[in-house]
């Protein structure tokens, strides 16, 4: 998948989590929702 792309999906999944969840649920959700962006942009795994 293209960076920008998926860097496109990372921020609408933000803006979702943050706009749909709270709590400690909204943290976690955003917390793994940068890092998988991270791991992904970044090609850790590749």
């Amino acid at each position: 998948m293209n960076t920008v792309v998926f860097l496109l999906v990372a921020l609408v999944a933000i803006f979702l989590a943050w706009k749909l969840l709270a709590g400690i649920v909204k943290t976690v959700a955003l917390a793994a929702i940068l890092i998988i962006a991270a791991i992904v942009v970044f090609g850790v795994l590749s």
